[in-house]
């Protein structure tokens, strides 16, 4: 496609981005159609979009070419149109790939600011082979780059255009892939450090309801990754349970934290609105969490992939413990009130350790457990979990497949042999950062029924 350039050059912007765009359908369609694997395009073509469509210049002495607002709106139309009007998905994903696929350069920012505005239009429009192809962007794409392009969306939709998230939660419907990355990513830059990263309430509300009313959204890329490939590093995680988990947890005390009460019982008019959902969508996460072993006996991974890493639930008690620590130095609220919160964030974390553990999401020892939850104070229900009885899979001989993004995976033979390996050693314990509380002691006594009588 090189050889198009003299001629894309004396047209205006907006002709010569709607021409590149036409050539670029051809180009790939025939690229498709030659049958080679795996198909890909070649640089040249790569630096006409980044020169006629991104407008980043070939050469440091030539001056960039800008396009007014109405011709950049005009640029968004024709491509939902070229995307909505190719039938073949292949076609369709390298084009994709081709204008927003990040190269490192000085023109991924353009990239960026594109693609923001593009998703947001075929949200907008309901251009569902767009949100198709955004959704393997943020699957394949470094999780820093997904959250900006998750903020842009939030900003439009829940800041900026009152009234206008029914059109966001419409994604729902048209396409759930794009839905499940969506939530995944929104988990990840809303992460309650800060009231700043803490989600809008009208974001909240329409997660909860997306997974009160289809809890198996959360699992739709897990279902349709092949395990034979492996994520990029730095990806978002294969399901937002993680970020779910971390949501329900925090809650209780985010949303206390440097908040003045506005009511006689010490809670504040945040809590009492946000309060029911985040316990509507604890429920929903761990019943997600029930859906798991007919999920995994079929794929032959029960006991053999964790969708919960130990890594994400290490980061959650230490940010736990920094915001029990927080609460107990609260002015604003009594102790007795502080306790309360602090235990249903215990509660919580419990309920998910358990019923995750026990559905084979996470694979782990409660040594290990008791060593990521050592610096927590004492909890009944955590207890009882921590010093639970060691949980046993049919296949535990064979090794656990480490399905993260920070690890790629191997094809799954049918009947695969591996070589014995030692158990790894423990983690080791912390003191406790809680001197008013009691740590967590590892009490062997205790009775656990794993599951009730009746």
């Amino acid at each position: 496609m090189g050889d198009i350039r003299q001629s894309l050059l004396p047209r205006d912007v907006l002709s010569a981005a709607k021409e590149l765009l036409y050539h670029l359908d051809i180009y790939i369609c025939n690229l498709v159609q030659s049958g080679r694997q795996p198909p890909q395009v070649d640089s040249k073509t790569l630096e006409l979009v980044e020169e006629f469509i991104l407008h980043s210049p070939k050469d440091r002495n030539t001056p960039a070419r800008r396009m007014s607002a109405l011709q950049e709106l005009q640029l968004l139309e024709i491509m939902c149109s070229c995307f909505q009007e190719q039938s073949r998905d292949t076609v369709r994903q390298l084009m994709f790939s081709a204008l927003f696929s990040l190269q490192g350069n000085q023109a991924d920012e353009s990239r960026m600011g594109l693609l923001g505005k593009l998703v947001s239009m075929a949200i907008a429009v309901g251009r569902v082979p767009i949100l198709e192809c955004a959704a393997t962007w943020l699957q394949r794409t470094h999780r820093v780059y997904c959250v900006r392009l998750a903020q842009v969306l939030v900003d439009d939709y829940c800041s900026m255009v009152p009234g206008s998230v029914p059109t966001l939660q419409n994604i729902h419907s048209a396409s759930p892939r794009f839905c499940c990355q969506f939530i995944t990513a929104v988990t990840t830059l809303y992460d309650l450090t800060s009231e700043e990263l803490t989600p809008p309430l009208e974001l909240l509300q329409m997660i909860v309801s997306w997974i009160q009313d289809d809890p198996r959204l959360v699992l739709i890329t897990f279902l349709n990754t092949p395990l034979s490939g492996s994520q990029p590093i730095s990806s978002l995680d294969v399901t937002p349970l993680g970020g779910l988990v971390r949501w329900c947890v925090k809650a209780p005390l985010a949303y206390r934290r440097d908040k003045k009460p506005a009511l006689t019982n010490g809670s504040t008019e945040s809590e009492l609105e946000v309060g029911p959902l985040f316990s509507t969508l604890h429920l929903s996460v761990l019943q997600v969490f029930m859906l798991l072993p007919n999920i995994l006996n079929e794929k032959g991974l029960f006991g053999r992939l964790a969708l919960l890493q130990m890594e994400s639930l290490a980061s959650l008690t230490s940010d736990l413990s920094r915001l029990l620590d927080q609460a107990d130095k609260h002015t604003h609220t009594s102790s007795t009130d502080t306790h309360t919160v602090s235990q249903l964030a215990l509660d919580r974390l419990a309920q998910a350790l358990q019923v995750a553990m026990a559905n084979g999401a996470l694979l782990c020892s409660r040594e290990d457990l008791r060593a990521i939850c050592s610096r927590l104070p004492h909890n009944n229900l955590l207890q009882l979990v921590l010093s639970g009885p060691v949980m046993y899979y049919n296949n535990i001989h064979t090794p656990p497949l480490a399905f993260s993004p920070h690890a790629a995976h191997s094809p799954i033979a049918s009947h695969p042999t591996h070589p014995a390996h030692t158990p790894h050693t423990p983690l080791a314990s912390h003191p406790s950062s809680h001197p008013q509380y009691p740590a967590q002691p590892f009490m062997t006594g205790i009775p656990f029924p794993f599951r009730p009588s009746h």
